[in-house]
């Protein structure tokens, strides 16, 4: 069974990519619709892997690729997040058990957030893809984490006791950094958890499809006026090493 694995910005799948060429000396690129899709072993498992690049259009492109012209049987998005809810820190990890489009409004000819003809506003996420990766996420960040990335470094960003946590995800093609609009999110979808471009994107597609999807984010900063700060310097030190390391204990859970 082939998994599609997905992320917006390249040091969320660039050390995937180097993992998947350095093992299986058989996989290939594949570029269609700009997108190069790296299709072969990754830790024993069958995957494509793709870097589907930012907002909801080019996620939901990358996806309908994947499962037609790859055949993938699931999907898996990996990356960044601003942390909405009230404990969700720099850090933490966020797997979603349902998604939500937060820009969408159709009023009044549908409900806001709700999907025009699919009678839907949320897209609950496969509970089994969901429960391995939060095994694989738990492992990661007790075991993996302190000798993966340096304290100083941890230290440096504020991450001191990351948590992982499952709940609402949502999406939209707008970056959250005020604490206004955090407030008025927080008001409009409670138990809301996380804020990032592409998975409810990503989950509809799947939705139709009949698909499985998961959706996991690594807490990046709170989406309010701090969310600017070491933005770079986060990703490429700090989350890139978390995709890789959660997807490792993911895949090879798998073999």
């Amino acid at each position: 069974m082939t998994l599609g694995i997905l992320a917006a910005i390249h040091d969320e799948v660039d050390g995937l990519v180097a993992a998947m060429h350095h093992r299986d000396s058989r996989a290939t690129v594949q570029t269609i619709g700009m997108r190069e899709y790296h299709v072969g072993q990754l830790h024993g498992q069958p995957c494509v892997l793709v870097l589907a690049r930012m907002g909801k259009v080019a996620a939901s492109a990358t996806t309908v690729t994947l499962i037609r012209e790859f055949g993938v049987k699931e999907i898996v998005f990996t990356g960044l997040a601003g942390g909405i809810g009230p404990d969700t820190h720099v850090g933490d990890v966020v797997i979603a058990d349902r998604t939500i489009q937060h820009d969408l409004d159709a009023r009044p000819f549908f409900g806001r957030h709700e999907v025009p003809l699919l009678e839907r506003a949320e897209f609950p996420a496969d509970p089994a893809l969901t429960r391995e990766l939060e095994t694989a996420a738990a492992g990661f960040l007790r075991l993996d984490l302190p000798t993966e990335v340096p304290r100083p470094v941890l230290e440096r960003f504020g991450v001191a006791s990351p948590s992982l946590h499952r709940g609402m995800i949502a999406s939209g093609d707008q970056f959250i950094g005020s604490p206004d609009a955090v407030a008025e999110l927080r008001e409009r979808l409670p138990g809301l958890l996380a804020v990032e471009m592409e998975g409810a994107a990503v989950a509809q597609v799947c939705h139709e499809f009949g698909v499985p999807y998961a959706v996991m984010r690594t807490v990046s900063d709170r989406a309010d006026d701090t969310a600017h700060v070491d933005f770079p310097a986060f990703l490429k030190d700090v989350a890139s090493h978390y995709s890789s390391g959660i997807l490792r204990r993911f895949l090879a859970a798998r073999a």
